[in-house]
C-alpha cells in the first residue's frame, strides 16, 4: 500500500487519479509530479516499487504544499482577511459567498436552509 503525504492511495486505480486522493494535488499537478519522476501514469498504485513511490514522496515533499500545512495555510489567509476587515473577509465572516455571486435566490449551501417566515407568523397568531 502506498502511503504518501500521510494519505493512504487506493491501489487499483491509476496513480495519475489516486495522487488527487492528496489534499492540494489535482490531476494537472498530479501529471507534473509523474512527467518529473518519468513514471507512467496509467500504471496502477498497486505495480509501483518502493523507489517509484519514494520518488513520488521527495517530489511532493520539495515541491509542493499538501494537506495539513496547505489547510493551515488558508485558513491563515481567511483569517487576515477577516481581521484587516476587507469584503471578502466580511463576507466570510458573516457566512455569505465571498466571490459576488448572488444572495437573492440560491446561495443556500452558504448561507444554511431557509428561514421558515411563515412558521413564525403562524406561531405568533398562535400565541394572540
Amino acid at each position: 500500500m502506498a502511503r504518501i503525504a500521510g494519505v493512504d492511495l487506493p491501489k487499483n486505480k491509476s496513480i495519475e487519479i489516486a495522487l488527487t486522493y492528496i489534499f492540494g494535488i489535482g490531476r494537472t499537478s498530479s501529471l507534473h509530479i509523474l512527467s518529473n519522476t518519468n513514471i507512467d501514469p496509467g500504471r496502477k498504485v498497486k505495480g509501483l516499487d518502493e523507489k517509484e513511490v519514494d520518488s513520488i514522496r521527495k517530489e511532493i515533499e520539495n515541491n509542493y504544499i499538501v494537506e495539513g500545512t496547505l489547510r493551515v495555510e488558508i485558513s491563515n489567509n481567511i483569517k487576515r482577511l477577516i481581521e484587516i476587515g476587507s469584503f471578502r473577509g466580511i463576507r466570510h465572516k458573516k457566512g455569505l459567498p465571498v466571490r459576488g455571486q448572488r444572495t437573492r435566490t440560491n446561495a443556500r449551501t452558504r448561507k444554511g436552509p431557509k428561514k421558515g417566515s411563515i412558521a413564525l407568523k403562524k406561531k405568533a397568531k398562535a400565541k394572540t
